[in-house]
């Protein structure tokens, strides 16, 4: 499998983004700005969550983003019942935007058993190779012997 060395790569991520854009554009005329204002800040959670988590460098940290993702994805569909039952929402939006979210859902579950059965520990404790702070002071004061050593980099 390979490597992902960016958040915006995930599955997860894009469709979380997706769901995000349809609630903000969905909601944006809606003058519940109380309601308005829980779920979007939901959906914005999933993607946020996701994001996060990739960037925090431990597995475990990242398990544990990708969960609180997923309960946001939760809260957006428990939201999608009130703007059903409130008449924000007609049968046919309410069905779309809560396939949307419970997608987003099974993708963070999806990848989260991956992350849970990966071997890498996470990126704060993979082994950087340090510079050679001698590498510097020869290449200045000691030209030739930078090149025996270095080569011509």
């Amino acid at each position: 499998m390979a490597t992902i060395s960016k958040f915006e790569d995930l599955i997860c991520f894009s469709k979380a983004r997706e769901l995000t854009k349809n609630i903000y554009k969905e909601f944006r005329n809606c003058n519940d700005y109380g309601f308005k204002n829980q779920i979007t800040r939901a959906s914005v959670s999933v993607l946020s969550n996701i994001a996060e988590g990739f960037e925090r460098g431990t597995k475990q940290e990242f398990l544990n983003y990708l969960y609180i993702a997923k309960g946001s994805a939760g809260e957006v569909r428990a939201q999608l019942y009130v703007a059903l039952d409130a008449g924000y929402l007609n049968i046919e939006k309410f069905k779309y935007l809560n396939n949307l979210a419970s997608e987003c859902s099974r993708l963070v579950q999806s990848f989260a058993e991956k992350v849970k059965k990966g071997a890498n520990p996470g990126t704060q404790y993979k082994h950087l190779e340090k510079d050679d702070p001698m590498k510097e002071i020869l290449r200045k004061n000691a030209p030739d012997v930078y090149k025996r050593f270095y080569g011509n980099d």
